[in-house]
């Protein structure tokens, strides 16, 4: 008897994380800087306006921090080449990454700057549950962080 409740319980826990998962409710405290949606008002193809290029997930990230963060995670963010994972959240484990042009690792004389520029990121993306990993040119951890 109590291996068939089990059996039932277990069955409506995994329909209740795929109820969750599948739900979208868009939250939009959650807004990711720079991706604002435009207007349909607006005409498609007008010959005025030109197509603007896409912008990277590390301009962004530098653009939020240019305007949010403080002076030194500002010098730290210049060193940033890329990020990824900024832009796919769904604030279960929610997972990004930036990679730097600085060397040493974890232990090098850039770590100090790895944690600043988690501490930037943070302020700039939310998550219920994000972790940021920054990494340095080798692909070796500087820092990482929750956002």
């Amino acid at each position: 008897m109590g291996f068939g409740c089990l059996g039932i319980l277990i069955v409506a826990i995994i329909i209740g994380i795929a109820v969750a998962l599948g739900g979208s409710s868009e939250d939009t405290s959650n807004k990711v800087p720079g991706t604002e949606a435009t207007s349909s008002s607006q005409p498609e193809n007008s010959q005025n306006d030109k197509e603007e290029p896409t912008r990277s997930q590390a301009d962004i990230f530098k653009e939020c921090v240019t305007q949010k963060g403080t002076p030194t995670e500002q010098t730290a963010v210049k060193h940033v080449t890329k990020v990824t994972g900024a832009d796919e959240k769904n604030n279960i484990l929610d997972s990004a990454e930036v990679f730097t042009d600085y060397t040493g690792g974890i232990t090098g004389p850039h770590a100090a700057d790895g944690k600043l520029i988690a501490s930037a990121f943070a302020t700039c993306y939310d998550s219920d549950n994000g972790l940021v990993t920054v990494y340095d040119k080798n692909g070796e951890m500087l820092s990482n962080g929750n956002f």
